[in-house]
């Protein structure tokens, strides 16, 4: 069984993308690794060149930022990524620039693609996520944020990055068969030093909206205000990733949550006990589970 990892990146220093760390945490399951980097503002190309060359392949890329909908870009960095690797690969494992997976959960990961390798109705493997926000030390506990996603999928090239490079389709907008694996995706993306995250707030909302759009919806600011966005959050009890140790440790800013204040609606309470209590995924499925 050949594993082949793909991701695609732009400005990682810039942004303070968690990107080597995210690499590294699969690396030790996937043989090969492709990664689309993009131009960039910063040395984002020396960075990813520095990980480790024996296993990854470059792929240099120039985002098309004239399209302003929906994060089409993102998907189509994706896609770029994946029709790169070779037909030899059985499985693709596909990891964004802010996600990070724990080494405890590298073995499951392994096993499922084995076990399902020679199933062909089975398109992808689908693993849990955690979601954490404006410090290493809490994590959503709201429905709105996406529980599941896939993360691996099957080297056909039939399948496609979809809308903002969340998820994947297949053929004519069709939803891959999928498994579930006891694992979880480590999703940084809301952690990050409060300068770089206004940064990336501000750039990043040109591939959703338009000028008019952005200048109402994203306000200019020095640092982003982790507080402006009311997150319902728990206090984070579990570890880190190891390869997140030194950049947890290093961090330069300080968040602070009230825990017993959390503005959940009555919606999202009735959602929350009907996945924790009741074992039923209410959040949107971009998947078919079987």
């Amino acid at each position: 069984m050949k594993v082949t990892g793909f991701s695609f990146i732009r400005n990682a220093l810039k942004y303070d993308y968690p990107i080597v760390e995210a690499i590294t945490s699969i690396l030790p399951i996937c043989d090969d690794f492709v990664v689309a980097v993009g131009n960039s503002d910063d040395d984002t190309l020396g960075l990813i060149k520095n990980i480790a060359p024996d296993k990854i392949r470059i792929l240099e890329t120039i985002w098309d930022d004239s399209i302003r909908e929906g994060g089409k870009t993102l998907a189509l960095e994706t896609n770029k990524a994946f029709h790169a690797i070779g037909s030899d690969s059985d499985w693709c494992f596909y990891i964004q620039g802010d996600e990070v997976v724990h080494e405890k959960y590298l073995d499951n990961i392994h096993k499922g693609m084995q076990q399902y390798k020679d199933n062909l109705h089975v398109d992808g493997l689908l693993l849990k996520y955690l979601h954490f926000y404006g410090s290493y030390d809490y994590v959503s506990m709201s429905p709105s944020w996406y529980s599941r996603e896939i993360r691996v999928i099957r080297n056909d090239k039939k399948i496609y990055s979809y809308r903002d490079a969340q998820g994947f389709r297949k053929g004519d907008d069709e939803k891959l068969n999928v498994k579930a694996i006891d694992a979880s995706m480590y999703h940084y993306g809301w952690v990050r030093e409060p300068e770089a995250m206004q940064r990336k707030h501000e750039d990043f909302g040109k591939y959703w909206h338009s000028d008019d759009h952005l200048e109402k919806k994203i306000v200019k600011a020095e640092a982003f205000d982790y507080t402006g966005r009311k997150e319902a959050l728990r206090l984070f009890k579990g570890t880190h990733p190891k390869i997140m140790e030194e950049r947890i440790r290093t961090r330069n800013w300080h968040y602070d949550h009230d825990i017993s204040h959390n503005n959940l609606t009555l919606k999202e309470r009735l959602k929350m006990f009907a996945e924790n209590r009741l074992g039923i995924n209410t959040s949107y499925k971009n998947y078919k589970l079987v």
